[in-house]
């Protein structure tokens, strides 16, 4: 049985995803390569704006999103936490 996903690793996945299409990526597709409701994944954009992790684009095509210089700090602490973890036979 898989273990649920914490909202570190919910973070952390909007992020990837978002990260991954240097930008140019619309909520749908955030939605689906991040496997979360359309409200949560509304709930956690809404959050990431906030505090400066995503910047949102709105053009005549729709919405798009991007990440900041934070985003990618998070990202790589995050993975030597990760790291970290595993390493020490934590997870």
């Amino acid at each position: 049985m898989n273990k649920k996903r914490d909202r570190l690793q919910i973070i952390h996945d909007i992020l990837s995803v978002i990260r991954e299409k240097n930008g140019k990526i619309k909520p749908t597709h955030i939605l689906y390569k991040s496997n979360l409701s359309y409200q949560m994944m509304e709930e956690y954009l809404q959050e990431l704006i906030q505090k400066g992790f995503v910047v949102e684009h709105l053009s005549k095509q729709g919405k798009t999103y991007s990440v900041t210089e934070r985003a990618h700090n998070y990202l790589e602490h995050y993975g030597m936490i990760k790291s970290f973890v595993e390493n020490f036979g934590l997870d």
